[in-house]
């Protein structure tokens, strides 16, 4: 955790120029880049990509973090894989959560259309209910408003970040340097990496199954999952492999 690596900080710029940019430009950038719903008529394809340099717009926290730990623990991984295989990896960590974080959303959406559906709302309905946030309370007697909520709000909330890509930096980090020790914030404890990076993960499974967010509202923790789980892969088989590091650089 000291040098910063080249491509570490391009990487880094970019999400600031972008930061910056999307700030200027203003809520179309994000319905642009963010990534969207499939079913939802503003996704794009491109957004699997663009979605990881958007961060929320209302926080300077969101990107800072999320560059903080790009820095701290993405430089001495790309110090590790070289330049190629680092932005390989952190790019395939990064699609795959918007991978992970699609499908959950899907079967969230499927589970409430059906549910909606056999509760006797018409689709016409439906599709009032996603685009206006409108519905006959009528309904409340067969269905909850919870539900309801979630149903709206895995069709309507775009997701932004780069998390999913750091999460796959973390497991990378966690399993090249187990026994470093780190800080919890707020808990001035010293924790190895091998104990920390898991601790985090099932965080994230805990509130992603229960709704119960530790660390506050808005957060896509199914993408936190997905980015670590594809990291997890990754660095398994590269590792099996010993790396082979001269194919890449």
């Amino acid at each position: 955790m000291g040098r910063m690596t080249e491509t570490v900080k391009v990487l880094l710029i970019i999400n600031v120029i972008v930061y910056i940019g999307s700030q200027v430009l203003g809520p179309q950038a994000y319905e642009l880049f963010s990534l969207w719903f499939i079913k939802n008529e503003n996704f794009g394809f491109w957004q699997v990509i663009t979605h990881m340099f958007m961060h929320d717009p209302n926080s300077i926290f969101h990107i800072l973090f999320n560059m903080y730990a790009l820095w701290a623990f993405g430089s001495p991984i790309e110090q590790v894989l070289g330049k190629n295989r680092f932005l390989f990896f952190y790019f395939s960590a990064g699609i795959g959560a918007a991978i992970i974080h699609s499908l959950v959303n899907y079967y969230h959406f499927q589970s409430g259309f059906t549910e909606l559906i056999e509760a006797g709302m018409e689709p016409g309905a439906i599709q009032t209910l996603l685009e206006t946030g409108e519905y006959n309370t009528a309904i409340l007697n067969s269905v909850s408003q919870d539900m309801l909520r979630e149903f709206f709000t895995s069709y309507n909330t775009p997701a932004v970040g780069a998390s999913g890509a750091i999460y796959g930096i973390l497991v990378a980090f966690g399993m090249m340097f187990p026994n470093v020790e780190l800080f919890l914030l707020f808990v001035p404890i010293p924790i190895k990496a091998k104990f920390f990076i898991p601790a985090l993960i099932a965080i994230d499974l805990f509130s992603g199954f229960t709704g119960y967010s530790i660390f506050g509202g808005g957060i896509a923790h199914f993408a936190h999952v997905g980015g670590a789980l594809f990291g997890f892969i990754m660095m398994w088989y590269w590792k099996k492999n010993q790396f082979n590091q001269n194919r890449w650089d």
